[in-house]
């Protein structure tokens, strides 16, 4: 349907664009802590570094779903508008503040504010065929992806030349852009109240438990380096701040580049070989950041980065497409809320370990623990399958 492939467009763009903006400063939080703190607040780093980041998740983990269910009733589209005003307004602040247990305070009120993920994933599902759910909500991961390998990029420029304010006002005009965009997408709750209603695939006990649980453990081990970065390739590796966000946002190009690929598989696989492909994918991931590990020098570094993002494009995008597969088609928002909740509790678990970690194991060996991370988190996956009875079809 054109005009369903027009606004699915449109909100590729809008979410590259906005996800760009909010990768500006991403890998930058902890440096930012470092010089509100000064030499006389250096103890507070590492648990200030990882609260700026484990703050939002935690806000979000909880209000996420809210705003789903809210979306489900509304449409979703005002959903992605509100977020994208809140996405402004948090960074906009940010650039102001010279308290650094403000700043995380922002953060907190970014992530509880926001709610865009989950909302752009309900409206795309609102707009495509069943039958290319997972490449759908694998070209919004592309997209994301796309914006995180943008924005670290033009952030650690903008560090360089301009400081951290500077990279927040760019980001608070760029969230505003969008916002101004969004307006033009078509109202999805006009547009799904024409379609006939979707019944959800059956799902036996525990499949839906399951597969949160999958999201966790593959987000903890995906987050666990977030309070870290930064530092690691600043002081072990001695990278300039333009080099911190080129390896950052390495592993994005390479996801952008898979994720469709893995979603074009996984709508024709069934959830049980599904699962085990993820598993398998743990496993490589788990390999993958012991290279990183090893690595004394940034092109080694940057090589296992961009391996490491063909291995996420199997991983997140693909959870999402098997838990829009179980539920009704009026329940998206609320169960992609769930699933984005289950993200933001992945990755504050690994937030906070990885800052823990730093502060346990030293700054050099601190990707040894995220490799070990995913061992677990492929063992987990293991026993998921174990205890899960899978439906017979993705379908």
């Amino acid at each position: 349907m054109p005009a369903d492939g027009r606004a699915l467009r449109l909100l590729v763009v809008i979410q590259l664009v906005s996800m760009g903006a909010m990768e500006m400063s991403g890998p930058f939080w902890p440096l930012q802590i470092q010089h509100l703190l000064g030499p006389e607040g250096a103890g507070y780093t590492a648990l200030l570094s990882a609260l700026v980041y484990a703050g939002p998740m935690l806000a979000a983990m909880l209000l996420t779903p809210v705003w789903g269910r809210l979306g489900d009733r509304t449409g979703h589209k005002p959903m992605i508008v509100r977020a994208l005003l809140a996405l402004a307004l948090c960074q906009g602040l940010a650039a102001i503040t010279l308290d650094p247990w403000l700043l995380v305070g922002i953060r907190v009120m970014q992530g509880a504010l926001a709610g865009f993920l989950a909302a752009a994933q309900a409206y795309a599902l609102a707009c495509c065929d069943s039958s290319r759910r997972g490449h759908t909500l694998a070209r919004l991961q592309s997209a994301t992806a796309v914006g995180s390998l943008i924005g670290p990029v033009w952030g650690g420029w903008l560090m360089d030349v301009s400081g951290f304010a500077l990279l927040c006002y760019g980001a608070t005009a760029i969230c505003l852009l969008c916002a101004l965009g969004s307006f033009f997408l078509p109202a999805d709750k006009a547009r799904a109240s024409k379609k006939k209603p979707l019944a959800p695939v059956a799902q036996p006990k525990g499949w839906l438990g399951g597969i949160l649980l999958v999201i966790v453990l593959i987000q903890a081990a995906k987050m666990m380096p977030q309070p870290f970065y930064a530092l690691y390739v600043a002081e072990i590796l001695h990278a300039p701040s333009w080099l911190i966000g080129a390896t950052y946002a390495a592993s994005a190009a390479t996801l952008a580049i898979s994720a469709p690929l893995w979603g074009r598989l996984f709508d024709r696989w069934q959830p049980a070989y599904t699962l085990r492909v993820i598993e398998g994918v743990a496993w490589l991931c788990a390999l993958t950041l012991a290279a990183t590990a090893l690595a004394n020098e940034w092109l080694g570094f940057l090589v296992s980065r961009l391996v490491w993002g063909i291995w996420q494009g199997a991983l997140l995008p693909v959870a999402y497409a098997l838990i829009a597969n179980t539920v009704s088609s009026s329940q998206q928002g609320f169960a992609l809320g769930l699933g984005n909740s289950a993200a933001k509790a992945g990755a504050l678990l690994g937030a906070v370990l990885g800052g823990i970690g730093m502060g346990m194991v030293g700054l050099a060996h601190s990707f040894w623990l995220v490799a070990l991370t995913y061992a677990l988190a492929a063992i987990g996956i293991r026993w998921v399958r174990s205890f899960t009875s899978t439906p017979g079809s993705s379908q």
